[in-house]
Order: structure tokens, then sequence, then C-alpha cells
């Protein structure tokens, strides 16, 4: 059984992280292979928790795909000072790696973007960090993109870790030069693939790696 894990983030909030993700465990699915999606942290409505539960083939429940969750819509440190709640991030590993042992792929995805505080002492990255998984960064391919696919990018790599490639995903109908060009300009500036292109109402894509 050939098992690979990843940790998907995204370039800002609305880059289209669990939309995309959902793609990729529905891709995986086709193959037949046991995959789950797993979303440690939610900050206000648990829509995306639900919609990963239900494109996974592991049967989880939703708190099993999502054990950490705020109501209130903000960073996961600042919700839990707002909701006056603590959570230890060893207990979120866990979850994680008994998860692990009985997929063959288990899709992570962040919350918010790529350094989000989680506590007082780490970040999003941080925790991704911890896990050692390959990284596939999700764009919202717009204008002013590049920069924060760049950083991104070179941030997973200063920290020593692996990034498997970046995804276009074209949340706006429009296309425009920005959005025409952006790959090209990635390619030139980052050593790591362009996986996909989602376009714009896209339901469906092949596994990418």
């Amino acid at each position: 059984m050939s098992v690979s894990h990843y940790f998907i983030t995204g370039t800002d909030t609305d880059a289209g992280k669990t939309y995309v993700t959902c793609l990729l465990l529905e891709a995986l699915k086709r193959e037949g292979k046991r995959v789950t999606g797993f979303k440690p942290f939610v900050c206000g409505q648990r829509d995306d928790a639900i919609h990963l539960a239900n494109a996974g083939s592991g049967g989880l429940t939703v708190d099993e795909v999502n054990p950490v969750w705020f109501k209130v819509p903000a960073a996961p440190y600042a919700a839990a000072l707002m909701e006056n709640r603590r959570f230890e991030l060893n207990d979120v590993i866990e979850r994680f790696q008994e998860i692990a042992q009985r997929h063959e792929h288990v899709l992570v995805e962040g919350a918010g973007g790529w350094e989000v505080p989680l506590n007082e002492f780490s970040t999003m990255a941080d925790f991704a960090q911890r896990l050692a998984l390959p990284v596939i960064v999700v764009v919202n391919n717009k204008l002013g993109c590049l920069n924060h696919t760049i950083l991104t990018v070179r941030n997973i790599q200063a920290r020593g870790m692996t990034c498997a490639g970046v995804i276009l995903n074209y949340v706006q109908e429009e296309r425009d030069a920005a959005s025409i060009s952006n790959r090209m300009v990635l390619e030139h500036f980052l050593d790591v693939p362009v996986l996909a292109e989602v376009m714009h109402g896209e339901t469906e894509i092949e596994w990418p790696l």
C-alpha cells in the first residue's frame, strides 16, 4: 500500500483550500484509495470540516476530522483568547497520527494562511513543520497573489520542508491579465511545480502527484 500524506496551506483566507482539498480527495477516491481530510483547526462556521468529512472515504465523523473548533471567526490564537479556551498541539498531532495509521492518504488542511497564529508560541507553519509533511500551496489566482505565493513557498523551504507544488485556483470566473500571466511568473521565480489549475466551478480534477 502506497502511503503519502500532505499538508494543504493557502496564500490567504479566501484561496479556496477546502474546495481544492475536496477535489483532491475525490480524485484519490476514484483511484480506489482510502483517504480522508483532516481540518485540525476551525474558527467560525464548521462547513469546511463537514465538506471534508463528506469527501473522504474513511467514514470519519466531523469531530474526528476537526478536533479543535472555535465559534469565533478569527485566528485560532485570538479565538481561543476570546472563548477562554486552550488546546494542546501535542493532542492534535496525536489525533493526526491515529488517523494516518488508518488511511493511505490524509490531506491536512490548515486555517487561513501559512503563518496564522495558533497560540502564544506557535503558528500554523510551526504546526505543519512538526507534522513533517510535504506542503501543497493553494493560490487564489488573482492580482497580488505572486507576492503571497513566493513568500509562502520560500518560507516553507527555509524551514527545511518540502513544498510539493502550488495549485492555482480561479476563485472568480473572470480572467484578467494577472490571472493569465501568474503561472508563467511563478514558474520562473520558484523551483516547485504548478501542479494544477482549478477553473472556477470545476467539479473534477486529476490527482496531480
